[in-house]
C-alpha cells in the first residue's frame, strides 16, 4: 500500500505534498487523526533500519520533556513514535516499496525521482 503520512496543520507537509504531485493511489494519512500503527512503524523500521532516524528531534514535545537525543535508545524511540504523532519526522512517503522520510531537499528530490520513475 502506498501512503503519505503528514500533519494537516504543518505548512511544510502541505508544501511538499503539492511539490510531489502525489498519484491518486497514494493514501493521505493525517497522523494526528490516524496515529501511526505498529504495523506501519514496523514497516518503516524495516525500510530505514532505525527508529531513531524516524524521530523528529525538533518537536516541541521532545524539547519540553527534555529528552537527550544522545541517550535515546532504539526501544525508547519506538515507544515515543507509538505514543504521540509529534515524534514522527514528517512527512513520510511510502511508494512502491520505497520510503522517504523528512523534508530535506535531498529527500524531496529523491521522492520526486521515485514518483517520476513509475
Amino acid at each position: 500500500m502506498d501512503y503519505f503520512l503528514y500533519l494537516s496543520s504543518c505548512t511544510t507537509c502541505k508544501r511538499i505534498m503539492g511539490e510531489l504531485s502525489l498519484p491518486k493511489e497514494v493514501i493521505l494519512i493525517d497522523i494526528k487523526k490516524e496515529p501511526l500503527t505498529e504495523d506501519q512503524l514496523a514497516y518503516l523500521y524495516h525500510s530505514t533500519g532505525s527508529h531513531l532516524d524516524l524521530i523528529n528531534k525538533r518537536a516541541q514535545l521532545f524539547k519540553s520533556r527534555k529528552i537527550d537525543p544522545q541517550k535515546l535508545t532504539e526501544e525508547a524511540a519506538k515507544d515515543l513514535l507509538l505514543e504521540h504523532y509529534t515524534f514522527l519526522k514528517r512527512p513520510v512517503l511510502v511508494y512502491r516499496d520505497q520510503v522517504y522520510v523528512g523534508h530535506s531537499k535531498a529527500v524531496v528530490a529523491d521522492a520526486k525521482k521515485g514518483l517520476d520513475e513509475h
